[in-house]
This record gives C-alpha cells, structure tokens and sequence, in this order.
C-alpha cells in the first residue's frame, strides 16, 4: 500500500470518530431545518425592567454541548471565511456542497463558526438549524467518510 492511501484511510478513520458521536442528531438537524428551535423567556410576572433571555430546544443544548467538546471545533474558524470569501448562508451552502475530504477544515472551520460563536452570540445556534447549516456539514461529512470507508450505522 503506497504512503498516500495509508494517510488518507488514517485521516478517515480520524474524521469517522470525531463525527460518528454527533451523527445521531442528523434526524433532528433535518426535521428542524427552517424552525425556529429557540424562544424568548419575557418574565413578564417579574414586572418591567427585567432581562429577556433565549430558551434553547433541549436536544439543540445537547447537539451543541456534544459538539463544542468534539475535535471539530477549529479555535481559528475566522480564517475560513476570509480566506474563502464567506459572506453569506448561501456561500456557506456551496462551498460545503463541493467539500471532499482534502477541504475537511472548510467544514470544521463552518461548523465552529456556529457552535462556538452562538456560546457568545446566542442567535448563531438557532441560525445554523434553521439555514441547515449543522445539517449540511453534517451530511456532508457523512457523505465523505462514507465514499472513502463503508456505509455508517446511525
């Protein structure tokens, strides 16, 4: 076996259990794509003056926490879409869209954007499922490992 096949089937082997853990929320990703997975809690019984704050769908909570621990999370994300010219939820699709597994820190640098920022920046969480931005890099990943290794069980 030459050098590059061993290095490809290792960093495949490397991609699949970085991933496979947050495979199981794929199902939730898709049926919620386009939904609003977050509400306003107003306090209004508290009187006026009080803060408003975001209530979080329980399995996005889950999603996000599995996640924000995974090695997918890329500190740097920045970078991708500067270097990639990212300015919108559209260009974000495309480019994901065409990601093989040469462009893997594309789709970690993407994903990060979202779990990482939204931990500041509270929208970005519900942003991403509802522009189906975690479900595409999701599947998309999938889709990688999957042509280079062997179909996975969710």
């Amino acid at each position: 076996m030459d050098k590059g096949m061993e290095y490809r089937q290792k960093t495949i082997a490397e991609y699949k259990e970085a991933v496979m853990p947050l495979l199981k929320y794929l199902p939730w990703l898709e049926q919620n794509a386009g939904k609003a997975v977050s509400s306003t809690y107003r306090g209004q019984e508290m009187g006026e003056g009080t803060l408003n704050f975001p209530v979080y769908d329980g399995t996005l909570m889950s999603f996000v926490r599995e996640a924000s621990k995974s090695p997918l999370m890329e500190r740097n994300y920045q970078y991708v879409f500067t270097r990639n010219r990212l300015h919108s939820h559209e260009d974000e699709r495309k480019i994901i869209a065409k990601a093989g597994w040469k462009e893997w820190d594309i789709l970690k640098g993407i994903f990060s954007k979202y779990v990482l920022g939204g931990m500041t920046k509270g929208t970005l969480w519900n942003e991403a499922v509802q522009e189906s931005i975690f479900y595409l890099i999701l599947k998309q990943m999938k889709e990688i490992i999957e042509f280079w290794d062997k179909p996975l069980e969710l």
